[in-house]
């Protein structure tokens, strides 16, 4: 068994025994890992919270043991990489983070490396993070479009006048409708096109959405996601960021 030093991305946290923790965690080195740390949920003067560290979006700086034939690996060291400034004292930040990482953790399948995937939700975490209000009520909706690329679903932009309805079985814009009912109308069709064109996520704050409309898309997202991965089921937390966007 072999100690590496990764950076690692909390998706989930389950309680274990009466101290412990069995984490699920992406990281940069093996992609996808559980993990199990011992005594984090006891409780001192000295030590404090130590467990506070392992909740979901938490970006870590680890020293881990690995064994590529063990599904549960052990943690030798961990602290913060980055301490969110908003993230977690903030409802709406706290909301869009808790749906990135559930997004994330139902499309993880395999324990695979995959460092762009890392960079980018690492990347997007910290973004959001430093969002304005804006930016943020629309970035579910940017997150989940963009995630679809690391994972062989990606939605073209091929909008045009021409191509208005977003087929949501395949992915793709078209002239006409689909025999089949899952699909966008013309009017938000163009809004996913506008959101396929952002790069930064400070141009969210250029697109106007009403709070009907994310909703609308939020869930048309889902049942995309839904065709495309096996077993993916609902998102848990998309009834709670919707009520609170």
């Amino acid at each position: 068994m072999n100690v590496h030093h990764t950076r690692g991305i909390v998706l989930r946290s389950v309680k274990y025994g009466e101290t412990s923790l069995i984490v699920s965690m992406f990281t940069a080195l093996f992609g996808r890992q559980s993990y199990l740390v011992n005594g984090v949920r006891s409780q001192s003067k000295k030590s404090g919270a130590r467990g506070n560290p392992f909740q979901p979006a938490a970006l870590l700086d680890l020293i881990v043991y690995h064994h590529d034939q063990k599904s549960l690996q052990r943690i030798k060291e961990y602290r913060w990489s980055t301490l969110y400034n908003h993230i977690y004292d903030d409802i709406f930040k706290s909301s869009v983070a808790t749906f990135m990482v559930e997004l994330l953790q139902k499309c993880l399948k395999q324990p695979e490396e995959n460092q762009p995937l890392f960079d980018f939700t690492e990347d997007a975490l910290l973004a959001l993070d430093q969002a304005p209000p804006l930016v943020v009520a629309n970035y579910p909706l940017f997150f989940s479009l963009h995630l679809a690329n690391f994972f062989g679903f990606r939605i073209p932009d091929t909008w045009n006048s021409n191509n208005i309805l977003l087929d949501l079985r395949e992915g793709l814009f078209t002239p006409a409708a689909p025999s089949h009912p899952q699909y966008l109308d013309a009017a938000h069709s163009e809004v996913v096109a506008q959101l396929l064109r952002v790069m930064q996520p400070r141009e969210l704050s250029e697109i106007p959405l009403t709070q009907y409309t994310r909703r609308y898309l939020l869930q048309s997202i889902e049942q995309y996601y839904a065709a495309q991965v096996p077993e993916f089921g609902q998102i848990r937390s998309l009834q709670v960021l919707q009520e609170v966007l």
